[in-house]
């Protein structure tokens, strides 16, 4: 039975919330929350761990800037469009390398983003309860090897397969026509930056599609039951329905695996074939700039030479960098058109 208070009990807590009533509000007794004297240190940390981010940013792009600054004074910008590389001359030039990484990226993204969205599409709307969870630890555990075991795998595995068959059926298909045929032309040596792509687009498929796959469980059910109550398929719904709703998502998500792929450096460095050359076909060897800083980096004597190295890495942060405010404005631009 629950127990009742005396009046007399109410009537003196009643006086005595009347009484502090009457007290000002600065003479009152106040309740210190637990840990409140913690609150200044934490924000101060805070502000200190946010500040220190930028200041490893600004310190890393200082750094690149003096150290590349001798190569920049030599070779000025053209050192950004020679295809030169020769370090017993002391020539250098970054476009071989800046092209053989903007080409694997791209290869990458093309090959990899399809699908990495199609496995998100299916594991969010078709796959099976039970299955989905192992589908999705095994997606996970791709993201968690080393690159250089991908370089392994590439090298011993990927590139007899590529030599062997897909190279020569891709050449005989694709070799003849007037356009695109010079893309797929030359000796199936299994290496090249087609191959690094096709390493990369593995690589970068887990994190695209976790991204997107977190990105459709924003959806909102009832939209989705909507669209099936009507009649829709599972194509139309995905096409219809998903893609729009989640297109900030998506963008981000494929960014996020370009951006891998551009800076990735051992898995590519197996399969690259590493020649300073600028060739048409997708074939042919090349190198990447994080390539050519993995091969030479430790053998770089004398200061140009070490000097056109550091540069390689100045623009790469400044490829980086390009791609995050191109990533920033297009977020940008979907946010605006998100349907409601």
């Amino acid at each position: 039975m629950e127990e009742t208070a005396p009046a007399g009990t109410m009537a003196s807590r009643n006086s005595n919330a009347f009484d502090q009533a009457k007290v000002p509000a600065a003479q009152r007794p106040r309740l210190v929350a637990f840990g409140s004297g913690f609150e200044p240190v934490f924000g101060l940390a805070s502000r200190a761990a946010a500040l220190l981010v930028v200041l490893v940013m600004a310190g890393i792009f200082a750094t690149l800037c003096y150290q590349s600054f001798p190569a920049f004074k030599t070779f000025g910008l053209p050192f950004i469009f020679n295809s030169s590389w020769n370090p017993v001359t002391d020539k250098f030039g970054a476009l071989p390398a800046v092209t053989g990484t903007l080409i694997t990226s791209i290869v990458a993204v093309v090959c990899g983003a399809p699908l990495a969205l199609g496995v998100a599409f299916y594991l969010n709307e078709l796959c099976p309860f039970r299955l989905r969870s192992i589908l999705t630890t095994t997606i996970e555990l791709l993201a968690a090897i080393p690159s250089i075991i991908y370089g392994m795998w590439g090298l011993f595995v990927l590139v007899p397969i590529m030599s062997k068959i897909i190279q020569p059926a891709v050449i005989n298909a694709l070799g003849p026509l007037p356009l695109i045929g010079a893309f797929f032309q030359g000796p199936p040596f299994g290496i090249g930056m087609l191959t690094a792509g096709l390493i990369l687009s593995i690589m970068i498929l887990p994190f695209i599609a976790s991204v997107s796959l977190q990105a459709f469980a924003t959806v909102p059910v009832a939209l989705r039951e909507a669209a099936y109550g009507t009649g829709a398929s599972v194509w139309e719904v995905c096409y219809r329905i998903i893609l729009p709703y989640t297109k900030t998502g998506i963008i981000g998500a494929i960014m996020l695996g370009l951006g891998r792929a551009l800076g990735e450096t051992m898995a590519v460095t197996f399969v690259i074939g590493n020649a300073h050359r600028i060739q048409m076909s997708l074939f042919a060897p090349g190198t990447t700039i994080s390539a050519t800083l993995a091969n030479e980096f430790t053998e770089a004597f004398g200061k140009m030479y070490l000097s056109s190295l550091l540069a390689l890495g100045l623009i790469l942060f400044a490829i980086t960098f390009v791609v995050l405010v191109i990533t920033r404005i297009l977020l940008h631009s979907a946010n605006r058109k998100i349907p409601v």
